[in-house]
């Protein structure tokens, strides 16, 4: 690591560290954790849909079952929901299993395809099991540790949550999970030649993606307080993920964090400002990055940051 890259993170593990304090506003801090909800939702897609080239746009199915798993645990039991964060990865260990066992054998759009379908699933038996889920109605969750108007104790759980799953993305991407699934991202058959188990790695990254999805969908229900299947389950949330790490640029590990963070800051600022038009306006912004950088901002920097390079290069002979 660089010296310059080095002071950097430092500066901004400063500024992420002070941030509460220096913006006491309280929707401020709401954007801030939605920002940095969205970073860790980003960075778990990214391990299934960016290392490993698996587009999935059923991750809203495991953002659910986290949401839904703290909010039972609430309204069935006499324990915190905060156990959500634990227990949702556990609940829906089975079930990406079961999803990529049998999608796994599907690929390109038909994969794409079948993970819809899941999600679709999961939102039908969500609306229709009352007993437990209270189906349409959803589930209210009661204040357990933090109450009143103080988001701050929110933000640095949130924060805690973000930079591990970034991090665990970073450790990922340099090891041989990591090298693995780039492989069959680039060619599968070709991977497959050479004796890499895709089904076993593909599993792998797909657990590793839902398990961290389920957390952020727990501390979703734990910071909202309520749950219900069209506000955990749409489709348009699976959208709204893949988008960020696409903007961001697919496969790299701060491309979904920087598609989050402008995204949603870029959402909330047209929201305020545009109002009715604000769709329209962040939907240019969202044709005018992928047509000018169809490898994303990481990669559109790149490119920018070499081409500069090479004309100093050629200056200077």
């Amino acid at each position: 690591m660089s010296k310059r890259l080095a002071l950097s993170l430092a500066l901004l593990g400063v500024f992420l560290v002070a941030a509460p304090f220096l913006f006491q506003a309280r929707y401020a801090q709401h954007v801030l954790i939605l920002v940095l909800l969205y970073v860790t939702l980003g960075s778990a897609w990214n391990v299934l849909g960016g290392f490993a080239g698996q587009l999935s746009l059923g991750h809203a199915a495991f953002f659910g079952i986290g949401a839904y798993s703290a909010a039972i645990i609430a309204s069935k039991s006499a324990f915190s929901p905060w156990w959500g964060l634990a227990v949702g990865p556990v609940v829906v260990l089975p079930v990406a299993v079961a999803v990529g066992w049998i999608c796994f054998r599907l690929r390109g759009p038909y994969f794409t395809l079948s993970t819809i379908a899941v999600g679709e699933m999961v939102r039908l038996v969500a609306l229709n099991w009352r007993e437990l889920t209270g189906g349409a109605v959803g589930v209210v969750i009661r204040p357990s540790i933090f109450s009143g108007t103080d988001k701050t104790p929110y933000y640095y759980i949130i924060l805690v949550i973000a930079v591990g799953t970034v991090a665990l993305c970073y450790v990922i991407s340099r090891r041989k999970l990591g090298y693995f699934l780039q492989a069959i991202r680039e060619d599968e058959e070709t991977a497959e030649s050479i004796g890499i188990d895709t089904i076993r790695y593909k599993l792998t990254a797909l657990i590793i993606s839902a398990s961290l999805t389920a957390v952020a969908g727990a501390f979703y229900a734990n910071y909202f307080l309520f749950v219900e299947p069209t506000v955990v389950l749409p489709l348009i949330l699976s959208v709204e993920i893949v988008l960020m790490s696409i903007v961001g640029g697919l496969g790299t590990v701060g491309g979904p964090v920087l598609g989050a963070v402008l995204l949603k800051l870029s959402s909330e600022v047209f929201r305020n400002v545009f109002q009715q038009a604000n769709l329209l306006i962040y939907g240019a912004l969202l044709v005018i990055v992928i047509l000018f950088m169809p490898e994303g901002l990481i990669g559109g920097f790149k490119k920018l940051f070499k081409s500069r390079l090479r004309k100093e290069q050629s200056a200077s002979a």
